[in-house]
């Protein structure tokens, strides 16, 4: 068997996961859920997201919860699968393809949502504890400051410091290139934050 071979057979896992995992990602629940209920393109209203914080725009609540579930439920499947058939390595591409699906889905000309139920979902599929101190940051922190962003954003700066220092630093790393990722698909956030104009839980506008 030449190296040719060999290196092709070796990269068979990363590839199968970075397939599944992006197709997985890219499936545009939100979108798709408005639709089914004649609610129309949820892209239309709002801030023109796909996520869940979108979809309950449409006052929906069970159509957002619903969206919230399976945007994570897209990154925890595929995460999990690689991670338990194809080892590590796969489950954290398989990871991040989701995240990067749910962001940049294919069908949707690359414009998708922020990240936020995915990165969640696929932390539960790598690591559950990492994907519960998600939650458990996010649930203070939006107690003390009533801001759903800010909440988010917190917590994933958390999560890549505690993997890193209690798990595997794969599993870190891509949390940490997520965090990026998501931070700069929340500028917006970012800056009504800074100026105070950020709406907080439970308010319009």
């Amino acid at each position: 068997m030449d190296s040719l071979t060999t290196w092709n057979i070796a990269a068979m896992p990363a590839l199968i996961a970075l397939i599944l995992g992006y197709l997985s990602g890219s499936v545009p629940f939100g979108l798709l859920l408005t639709r089914l209920a004649g609610l129309g393109d949820v892209r239309s209203i709002g801030s023109g997201n796909i996520g869940a914080t979108n979809v309950l725009r449409t006052g929906n609540k069970k159509l957002a919860a619903a969206t919230l579930l399976l945007d994570a439920l897209k990154g925890t499947v595929p995460a999990a699968f690689a991670y338990a058939f194809l080892g590590v390595e796969a489950g954290v591409i398989a990871g991040f393809a989701a995240f990067v699906g749910h962001i940049a889905p294919v069908w949707l000309g690359f414009k998708g949502g922020k990240g936020v139920a995915t990165y969640i979902g696929v932390m539960f599929g790598l690591n559950w504890r990492m994907g519960l101190l998600f939650l458990l940051v996010w649930i203070a922190t939006a107690a003390i400051t009533r801001y759903s962003s800010l909440s988010a954003l917190v917590a994933m700066l958390v999560v890549p410091v505690v993997q890193y220092l209690t798990g595997d630093p794969k599993i870190a790393a891509v949390a940490a290139v997520m965090t990026v990722i998501a931070y700069a698909k929340h500028h917006a956030n970012i800056s009504r934050l800074l100026s105070g104009t950020e709406s907080k839980i439970g308010k319009k506008g």
